[in-house]
């Protein structure tokens, strides 16, 4: 069944070239014991590599069952000697991390046999040589005798064609040797067992054959064998492979025999995962803290909807020449000359703008008034503000920047409930009725004073005083008068006939607001706030009023009497409330949820449109917290870079721990590459194992950071207020780390898996 024609084989030693075989011819028959004898470096073992296919011949041929060996690839001998080949070898060569029973089931593994099937044959063999009760030992916890019974039962559980035997009782006693010896002849009579030995009287004994070598010869054969004499079979190799799991199984056995410094080193592996876990998990914290804000105290900031919605980009600026200029980076590149430069501002090119329209008024009321608390329509309407100070004396009061603000309030009670407290009188009921807004000191700016012609000086004023206070608004065509001559619009300033005739619209404070302490909206500003039904009053007056129709039809301020741009004409008609086009839309909704709601509303009506045509809202507290949100992220993420390091020097570590278990198990790698695995597989196992250590080392980071949120979150309490459970790592972070650490030490150990697959198979075995 096996036949080699002149083979040869030589080692480059130095400069010295060894001949190991020099044209050998043998034959052997399909059942046979043929002993190999002959001094050392006769070329004894390297024959037996030769046929058992763990080393190669440099030329010649081997022959197995009528198939030319010639052209066998790695898969092919690793195929042979899984199927074929079964060996015994003089130091056992067990893997001593694992059972006895896993030892005799390796190679059955890699034919790929059932768990269920390579056990019964496993202890079957066992209980065959005499070892059923040992089963579950380590080989260490045998005999000598004993362990060559396992790589016996090892050898013949694949029922292996050929049993190749290097010295079988080379490291026992004589009385041992004897029964291993009765074993091995026991197996040949239905096998064909090569034994290589230096016992002559053992071989002439025992072996039905004996073949002397001698410098790599054949120079005595006592039974020799003719090949033609037998009928050839055909040579099926079945190719081998190792289950991942297999090569887990092995990877954590040896682990498990080397606890201490696999914990040590999976825990310097976990340094990098742990400083990753910590930033990760403060900066989920913050996050779910900003999310928290947004749904709470922020969720009621209203759904702007403007005429130019905030556009970030197109806010860097619109600078046109020869000004400014940005350059191809995005910087600012600033004129030299000493010059001023007149420009009139204009809508960027980029920037969107809203076009408000009835049919989309019509839309907003079609939303779910569960949804909102109010939706307030603004309008740019500049209403003249009055202070009666005596009999027929009247106060013009500045507004805005340069004195009071006088604007419309929220009306919703509930709404305002939320963030600021009524803490005298109550809300405006009608157009007549004002409030008036302080800050949590109950303050207001020396210019309100001053506006109204109160002394600042005065350390307080009493709410009677300013309840007090006349304060009149008039309608257009009362307020503003035709000078005939020059056609312009002035003053009246015979307020005091107007409101004798009835026709000014007195007003009065009815309550003083304040912000609350645990507010962080800001949605009304101090100063005197007033009901929209007055705006509205006023409006409705002011489309049919003698000032705004004439500013209608010319393109001069009928007022100051200068050149009105058409923009400029826009807001001055906006400002005497000809124009009614609301200028800002606020949606105040009840919470979170309505909220997004809300928007998905205003996304849908959108959808269906042009771009151009759309109506952009700004959602403030979204727009505050995204930008919170990023500028956390940006910082973790430079923090994650930093805590990176560690994990890169961690992960070389682990490849350089890896290569030292390469060394360590080298012998073990020559026992796997004998049973026929793959280079693959050998790579496999040392995969699995740095597989294993990073699943570790990630286990640990995760747990030691889970541990470490308690203490960083007691020290956080103690110097933040209100501040409660802030680093919190999340699962699936916890599990993306754990996932890193395994492909980090996975990649780390991919080179010395590589030098372990490409060790030589004998080479390999020699290692002590």
């Amino acid at each position: 069944m096996l036949t080699l024609k002149n083979v040869t084989k030589s080692y480059q030693v130095g400069d010295f070239m060894q001949n190991a075989l020099n044209g050998v011819s043998l034959s052997f028959r399909k059942q046979e014991f043929v002993a190999i004898l002959g001094p050392s470096g006769s070329g004894k073992t390297t024959l037996l590599n030769m046929v058992g296919g763990l080393d190669r011949y440099d030329s010649g041929d081997l022959i197995i069952e009528g198939k030319s060996t010639l052209h066998f690839d790695d898969n092919d001998w690793d195929a042979y000697r899984n199927h074929a080949v079964g060996f015994i070898f003089q130091s056992y060569n067990l893997i001593t991390h694992t059972s006895v029973l896993a030892n005799v089931e390796l190679g059955m593994t890699l034919s790929g046999l059932s768990h269920e099937d390579r056990t019964a044959r496993a202890l079957e063999v066992l209980e065959g040589v005499g070892l059923k009760d040992h089963v579950y030992k380590k080989p260490n916890q045998l005999s000598g005798g004993q362990m060559q019974r396992v790589a016996i039962a090892r050898a013949i559980a694949n029922n292996p064609d050929i049993v190749m035997a290097d010295e079988p009782t080379g490291a026992i006693d004589s009385e041992t040797s004897a029964q291993i010896m009765a074993l091995i002849q026991e197996i040949a009579k239905n096998k064909l067992v090569i034994m290589v030995t230096h016992d002559e009287a053992l071989a002439h004994k025992y072996a039905d054959r004996v073949v002397k070598l001698k410098d790599g010869e054949v120079i005595e054969d006592s039974n020799p064998y003719s090949d033609a004499q037998e009928v050839q079979g055909s040579l099926l190799l079945k190719k081998t492979s190792m289950a991942f799991k297999q090569a887990l199984k092995l990877s954590f056995n040896n682990l498990r025999t080397k606890k201490f410094r696999t914990l040590i080193t999976a825990f310097a592996g976990s340094i990098g995962i742990i400083g990753v876990a910590m930033v990760l998990a403060l900066a989920n914290g913050l996050n779910n803290e900003i999310d928290d804000l947004e749904r709470s105290t922020l969720a009621q900031f209203p759904l702007q909807i403007d005429p130019f919605p905030i556009d970030i980009e197109a806010a860097q600026g619109n600078f046109g020449p020869p000004g400014p200029q940005m350059d191809d980076g995005g910087f600012v590149e600033f004129p030299e000359a000493r010059e001023v430069y007149p420009f009139e501002a204009t809508v960027s090119e980029n920037q969107h703008i809203n076009v408000i329209t009835q049919d989309y008024l019509s839309f907003l009321d079609t939303l779910d008034p569960d949804l909102y608390f109010e939706i307030n329509a603004e309008y740019d309407v500049r209403m003249p503000l009055l202070l009666r100070e005596a009999e027929s004396q009247f106060r013009g009061v500045d507004q805005g920047g340069g004195g009071v603000d006088f604007e419309p309030t929220v009306t919703s009670e509930e709404f305002l409930s939320q963030s600021y407290d009524v803490i005298d009188g109550r809300l405006p009921d009608n157009a007549n009725e004002l409030l008036l807004v302080v800050d949590q000191a109950n303050r207001l700016n020396i210019r309100f004073f001053e506006a109204l012609g109160l002394s600042f000086e005065v350390e307080s004023y009493s709410f009677d005083t300013l309840y007090d206070l006349e304060l009149y608004t008039f309608l257009p065509n009362d307020y503003y008068l035709e000078n005939a001559d020059t056609g312009r619009f002035i003053p009246s300033g015979d307020y005091e006939s107007i409101v004798q005739a009835g026709d000014g619209i007195p007003l009065r404070i009815v309550g003083v607001a304040r912000e609350s302490a645990d507010s962080l909206a800001g949605f009304i500003d101090q100063g005197i706030k007033y009901h929209p039904d007055l705006e509205e009053l006023y409006i409705d007056a002011a489309k049919t009023s003698d000032i705004a129709l004439a500013q209608a039809e010319s393109s001069i301020s009928v007022i100051t009497g200068r050149e009105l741009s058409e923009q400029q004409k826009v807001g001055v008609l906006r400002q005497l409330g000809y124009d009614d086009t609301p200028t800002q839309i606020l949606i105040y909704p009840v919470d979170f949820n309505a909220k997004t709601e809300i928007r998905n509303a205003l996304d849908a009506y959108n959808e269906p449109l042009p771009d151009d045509e759309q109506i952009i809202y700004t959602d403030l507290a979204a727009l505050v917290t995204d930008l919170t949100g990023d500028l956390i992220n940006g910082v973790s993420y430079v923090l994650i870079a930093f805590s990176s390091i560690s994990l890169l020097v961690s992960s070389i570590m682990i490849g350089i721990i890896t290569y030292v278990s390469v060394l360590e198990r080298t012998k073990e790698i020559g026992i796997l590459r004998s049973l026929g695995a793959r280079k693959k597989d050998v790579s496999r196992v040392f995969n699995a194992e740095t597989t294993i250590i990073g699943f570790t080392a990630g286990l640990i980071g995760v747990g030691i950071a889970f541990i470490l949120t308690f203490p960083l979150n007691l020290l956080i309490e103690s110097l933040v207020d209100g501040i409660d459970g802030l680093a919190q790592l999340s699962f699936l972070a916890a599990i993306s780390l754990v996932l890193i650490s395994v492909i980090l030490t996975f990649v780390a150990g991919l080179i010395p898996s590589r030098i372990a697959a490409n060790k030589h198979p004998v080479e390999a075995l020699r290692v002590e």
